[in-house]
């Protein structure tokens, strides 16, 4: 029916705000999952609803997404806390913040896409275009972190999307313009700061890091966004850039770009500054100061690895290569964590089997291996997880370390791989006190010192000061603990100063 007094009101059950936060205030507020799932629905049927004027749309959007927001939040502790979630808990959880984040960064781009276009009643958007804009590339920023976060599929399109947000804002004079991004959140952001935030986080290496490393991460730029620098020009100490015409992800700067107007120097600037003062003070009382907040207490050592980190990669001098990569192509057999090195040395030269899969490797230097996964088959693959890897014709077994990991489309995925021993066999290791004994893994090769050995123990087994021994035909090799060098979920990698005596005279050599 046509109305002789002008529109009729959507038929839309949040077309009345007062309607519309009722509806809002029965949320099942108890089950942060179910909030989050109905909001991201509601956010889809606001979004393409007809009939709605721009201000109200971009109103709705604002009271969904703040509505959500302890939610999210709750969801977020609960993924990045529990890092040995079964599958189907970890998939539900990364969906559905993925999902949320994915249509709330639509539903903004699209009320500032309205404002750019000239739509009727989209000037009235203006006063709150600062608003949305640092919304928007916040909800882009989340969308990005949470796909580092399973290492990729990267979808390149959300970055040409934060370009042309971000140079709308910077066209239209906005990219500068402060204001409180929550109600009831103190501090204040702009267009620019969010933009920053996600090219860093993007900068900072990202897929070498561990979920709960990318959130102090996250925390930590946020900490230090106001000190990075953004230019229109290169400038000495600046290290990254990206191209606002593409949709590219910033880039470290080997050489400098062919020049254009849409490019854009980011450096962490004096925030590397800040970034060192942080990690001496934090050495020094192996505390986090209470001003800058990480999202909860994590210990000292935990904070310190990001710290050094990102240090690392905010360098205006990129990080160095150790060892030279060397281009080559063949197979290469890979088994995985601590009881599969284990099968796969007490059966050393057997090859592939039920407990091994077989990659490519693409790439390797005297320090590891740079792999292409033709198929990635389980939920085991992450930073961190300790490999055995038999090159194609050999008969030993390498153990190497996952460094870098990027999930590809179809399944298929790349890794960066440390070597840590490039010979390694089982041992019988018995616990000093006669407190029993454990298998082990002795690595060689790897240039220990005279009367220094490694070993790789099943996680939990170390207690320091406690001496370990293990024969060696008719010797005895005492290991005397000298600490904890590195660690995984499954194993610890121990130093010990190494002791040979004779069996049966007792006598040390």
């Amino acid at each position: 029916m046509i109305s002789l007094f002008g529109s009729k009101k959507p038929d839309h059950p949040m077309a009345d705000i007062k309607e519309a936060k009722k509806l809002l205030e029965d949320l099942p507020t108890g089950d942060a999952f179910k909030c989050v799932d109905e909001l991201t629905h509601w956010l889809d049927s606001v979004v393409t609803a007809e009939g709605f004027k721009p201000e109200y749309r971009a109103q709705l959007i604002q009271l969904l997404d703040e509505t959500a927001q302890a939610h999210l939040r709750k969801l977020a502790r609960d993924y990045m806390s529990s890092p040995r979630l079964a599958k189907h808990q970890e998939t539900r959880l990364w969906t559905a913040q993925h999902k949320y984040w994915q249509q709330l960064a639509s539903a903004y781009v699209g009320c500032i896409d309205l404002f750019a276009d000239g739509a009727k009643g989209a000037d009235a958007l203006k006063g709150s275009m600062p608003l949305l804009l640092v919304r928007s590339l916040r909800a882009l920023a989340a969308q990005m972190k949470w796909m580092y976060v399973r290492y990729g599929p990267m979808d390149p399109s959300v970055w040409g999307v934060i370009a042309k947000v971000f140079a709308f804002a910077e066209k239209r004079k906005f990219a500068q313009s402060p204001v409180t991004v929550y109600p009831g959140i103190p501090g204040e952001s702009t267009p620019e700061q969010e933009f920053l935030k996600v090219v860093m986080l993007a900068a900072s290496s990202p897929d070498s890091l561990l979920p709960l490393e990318m959130e102090l991460c996250e925390r930590l730029i946020a900490h230090f966004c106001t000190s990075f620098t953004l230019r229109l020009d290169l400038q000495p100490d600046i290290a990254y850039w990206i191209d606002l015409a593409t949709s590219q992800a910033p880039l470290r700067l080997a050489r400098p770009p062919q020049h254009a107007p849409t490019l854009r120097f980011f450096a962490a600037g004096k925030a590397l500054q800040d970034l060192e003062s942080l990690t001496r003070t934090v050495k020094t009382t192996g505390n986090v100061p209470s001003q800058v907040n990480l999202g909860g207490n994590y210990p000292a050592e935990a904070v310190l690895d990001v710290l050094n980190h990102l240090a690392l990669y905010w360098s205006p001098k990129p990080p160095e290569r150790k060892h030279q990569r060397h281009r080559v192509k063949s197979r290469l057999n890979v088994t995985w964590g601590f009881d599969g090195v284990l099968a796969a040395l007490a059966n050393s030269g057997g090859g592939e089997g039920s407990g091994t899969e077989t990659w490519i490797v693409e790439n390797v230097s005297a320090g590891g291996f740079g792999a292409g996964i033709p198929e990635i088959k389980g939920d085991w693959l992450k930073i961190g997880c300790l490999l055995g890897l038999q090159p194609e014709g050999g008969d030993n077994w390498v153990l190497g370390v996952i460094r870098r990991l990027q999930r590809d489309v179809s399944q298929k995925g790349s890794v960066g791989i440390q070597t840590i021993a490039k010979s390694a066999q089982r041992v019988e290791l018995r616990l000093g006190d006669g407190a029993g004994s454990e298998v082990g893994i002795l690595l060689g090769d790897a240039g220990e010192a005279p009367g220094e050995a490694r070993v790789l123990l099943r996680a939990g087994v170390f207690v320091a000061g406690q001496n370990m021994e293990y024969g060696r035909g008719e010797l005895i090799c005492l290991l005397m603990p000298q600490g904890v060098v590195a660690s995984g979920d499954e194993y610890d990698l121990v130093k010990f100063r190494a002791m040979i005596r004779d069996a049966s005279s007792n006598d040390e050599e």
